[in-house]
């Protein structure tokens, strides 16, 4: 090997200036780079969107579909309550961003057909308590029940009616077929013994029915309607037309638990004309808002709060808060309701507007994945990231360890020929790797141990040897 007497620098120096030479290099062939960095960080995250994004879509698939725009309810005759709280139900929902379509049919009856048909579009109808006969309500389920809807026996004062035996053989108008009171007067006159062949049975109700009394055309009529019903209080103040007190209320009420009995008390229709004039007993079923078991628990929810908006203030019978209530209704209460009537809407409902919290209610399932897979695999990537760049430097070591056995064991001049050929490989390689900068000492480290391996085999091959380096 030439030395300082040959006139070139000593073997130490020469290394070192090589070492030199390596840790400050021209920017184009340092071996680090801000591509490699950007390339590397983009496989990794990625395959990690990719798989994220793969496990989303699953879980959209157990996400809730939206809740619809538009919803169809069945009321009553367009001059009767249930089409009055309809109409306000519509404003109410309209709100929310839910176009309500109000339907007029003729009770509760036909409106349990109509929601029993699909065809019909009605997803949610008013129903009188105590309509829903045994196997109608498969399919159907309660919301609430809303407010009390009394039964009134109007009769002429011309007969006494102490029972509903009185009524035997006389003519009572009971309401059109598919009506909620034709069903609650046969009930309330089969339990007081009295059939549907010792009666003249008229399908009159409304205005038709108050004017056929009037008119003695018929003795008795049964109609079930609010207390601020104007066509019951126009009844009551009729001359020549009495309002029969059902003395017998409890008894009914404790027959069938779908009644209650209350106390009109005198004065009530009219304080001033002192309309009752005495304290009347009543039996009242209470109004009940029945859904298809497929309507969408976001419109349960907008139904319910729409209902609280509407009958919780209460009424001349139903105290403030009584309403709506899980109490009194004869087909069985919804999930969403039973949920709703005890602890009141959902948290999303109390601090967000209807379809943000409605939104946000379906999407929660797709935080699931995204907790439990997502966030760990994002978590694990930069140390993944850190051992993919790091593995590119130290697999060389896995060919610099045999070198270094072979230098410990000594070697003849023809194998350190080879080993400097197999180091001047190595490192014109690694002259082509490229690392992020955050690496680059890491990257010169492995030159400096190959540089420091070829002074090593350079001593231990013989003084030939220092020419072959290339450096």
């Amino acid at each position: 090997a030439p030395n300082a007497e040959d006139g070139a620098p000593p073997r130490g120096a020469a290394f070192r200036g090589r070492f030199v030479t390596d840790r400050v290099p021209a920017r184009g062939d340092s071996g680090a780079d801000d591509k490699a960095p950007r390339w590397e960080r983009a496989r990794l995250y990625g395959a990690a969107t990719l798989l994220g994004v793969a496990a989303l879509a699953v879980a959209y698939q157990f996400v809730d579909p939206a809740p619809p725009s538009a919803l169809r309810l069945a009321t009553g005759g367009p001059q009767g309550a249930y089409h009055a709280f309809g109409q306000r139900y519509r404003d109410v929902l309209a709100r929310y961003g839910i176009e309500l379509e109000l339907l007029n049919s003729s009770g509760s009856i036909e409106n349990l057909r109509l929601l029993a048909n699909d065809g019909s579009g009605v997803q949610v109808a008013f129903v009188q308590g105590g309509t829903a006969p045994a196997g109608a309500a498969d399919g159907l389920v309660s919301l609430a029940s809303l407010y009390y809807e009394p039964a009134w026996l109007f009769h002429s004062d011309s007969i006494r009616v102490g029972t509903l035996r009185d009524l035997a053989g006389r003519r009572v108008a009971v309401g059109s077929e598919g009506s909620g009171a034709r069903a609650l007067a046969l009930a309330v006159l089969g339990e007081n013994g009295i059939r549907p062949d010792e009666l003249t049975l008229l399908p009159l109700g409304g205005e038709a029915a108050l004017e056929a009394l009037q008119a003695g055309e018929i003795d008795a009529w049964f109609t079930v309607a609010g207390v601020r019903s104007a066509l019951v209080r126009r009844a009551a103040e009729a001359p020549g037309v009495a309002l029969y007190s059902f003395e017998r209320a409890p008894a009914h009420a404790r027959r069938q638990r779908y009644l209650s009995a209350l106390v009109l008390p005198r004065g009530t229709l009219d304080l001033a004309a002192d309309i009752p004039p005495r304290d009347v007993s009543l039996i009242s079923p209470t109004a009940a808002l029945v859904a298809r078991k497929d309507l969408h628990r976001a419109l349960e929810y907008a139904l319910l709060e729409a209902a609280t908006e509407i009958h919780a203030p209460g009424g001349v019978l139903e105290e403030p808060g009584e309403f709506p209530s899980a109490r009194f209704v004869d087909v069985p209460l919804a999930d969403a309701a039973r949920r709703y009537l005890k602890s009141g809407p959902p948290f999303l409902r109390r601090i967000l507007p209807f379809w943000a919290a409605t939104a946000v209610d379906r999407l929660a399932v797709l935080l699931l994945p995204l907790l439990a897979f997502a966030l760990p695999l994002f978590r694990l990537m930069p140390a993944l990231y850190n051992w993919r760049v790091r593995s590119r430097i130290y697999r060389w070591y896995k060919e610099l360890r045999p070198l270094e056995r072979h230098v410990t064991a000594g070697l003849a001049p023809a194998d350190a020929e080879r080993a400097l050929r197999r180091l001047d490989r190595i490192k014109g390689e690694l002259s082509q790797l490229s690392v992020p900068w955050a690496y680059a000492d890491e990257l010169y480290q492995l030159r400096l141990h190959v540089d420091l391996l070829r002074a090593e085999i350079v001593r231990a091959g013989g003084g030939e040897n220092e020419a072959a380096d290339p450096t």
